[in-house]
């Protein structure tokens, strides 16, 4: 039985730097501008470190996307 399930992946197609934001974006189904923006925003209202860790922790655990 084929699962429907949306499955959130790095991008290959959309990345600046790891393609956590694009992938994010992806999943989502918004432009990865506005994911981009969102995080340079909530970077430097939360202090630069803690948001940075997210996304290095991000960059980690999702998975690239399988060869199809």
């Amino acid at each position: 039985m084929p699962s429907s399930m949306k499955k959130l992946y790095l991008s290959e197609s959309d990345k600046k730097l790891a393609g956590v934001c694009g992938g994010i974006a992806e999943y989502m189904d918004v432009d990865s501008t506005v994911v981009r923006l969102l995080t340079v925003v909530l970077t430097l209202i939360t202090g630069v470190v803690p948001l940075l860790a997210a996304y290095v922790v991000a960059w980690v655990i999702i998975p690239a996307r399988p060869p199809s």
